[in-house]
């Protein structure tokens, strides 16, 4: 586990509210009067993106005013605090705007000790998985952990979808034996978490998409790093595993252990 531990009633104060926040999303899921808009860079946005944000920043902001707060609709909101905490209020929009029961909503913290916690919260199959660095991985209360899953052969690799995938890094994935999947997402980290799929996936991810993903995968016993292996939620991609085969599944993604 992380060195300098976290408050426990901070990270169940942060499963709280994105439970909440979900909640909010759920009144939009599955809606025929749902719409759908399009922000400048192409990606969908709704107004339960915009809700659950909204509802998040305020509480945040009573509940820790000197802190900074960034998310994907709305933003910087500079603090003074040191802390930061990272919201992306729907990841998988695409899944909810289907109908798709795989949407999740993401929170994280860090601090001057780097990352402090993280949430992934998937309101349609009300499930919760969170961490707390010095304090372990949870699933709804339940302590998680990571899979031991050694051989590439038949691992099980996840991902948000292919169209970021080189042919080629496509190609060498087949060839190395994984089980390919696309439960992608948030929820295909939540799964390596829980140690039900070995890996996943994101070759193009922003900093709200991965920042909780460190701090749950490392006190889950598993490992996250970028495409390139540096542990940095802005680097623009992220790999989650269990730990044991993270170093062979960089190296297939890359040419390098070809």
């Amino acid at each position: 586990m992380m060195s300098h531990p976290i408050d426990p009633e901070l990270m169940n104060e942060a499963v709280e509210l994105l439970r909440e926040a979900g909640r909010i999303t759920l009144g939009w899921f599955g809606s025929d009067d749902l719409s759908v808009d399009r922000k400048e860079d192409g990606t969908p946005v709704t107004d339960a993106d915009r809700a659950a944000e909204r509802y998040l920043r305020e509480r945040l902001a009573e509940l820790h005013p000197d802190d900074t707060l960034i998310g994907e609709e709305e933003g910087l909101s500079e603090g003074t605090s040191g802390r930061e905490w990272v919201i992306d209020p729907i990841d998988g929009t695409k899944a909810f705007t289907a109908g798709v029961p795989l949407y999740c909503n993401l929170l994280a913290m860090t601090d001057r000790h780097g990352p402090a916690l993280g949430v992934i919260n998937l309101p349609a199959l009300d499930e919760t998985v969170y961490a707390g660095r010095g304090l372990g991985c949870f699933c709804n209360r339940r302590p998680a952990r990571v899979s031991r899953t050694e051989d590439l052969s038949g691992a099980i690799l996840t991902t948000s979808g292919y169209e970021a995938w080189s042919d080629e890094m496509l190609r060498r994935a087949k060839s190395a034996g994984f089980q390919l999947r696309t439960w992608g997402d948030g929820y295909g980290y939540a799964l390596v978490a829980t140690g039900r799929v070995d890996v996943m996936v994101d070759p193009e991810a922003a900093r709200w998409d991965l920042e909780p993903m460190s701090v749950i995968l490392s006190e889950a016993g598993g490992c996250f790093t970028t495409l390139t292996g540096e542990v940095d939620p802005s680097g623009g991609s992220g790999v989650g595993s269990n730990g044991l085969v993270h170093d062979r599944v960089l190296a297939v993604l890359s040419g390098s252990g070809t």
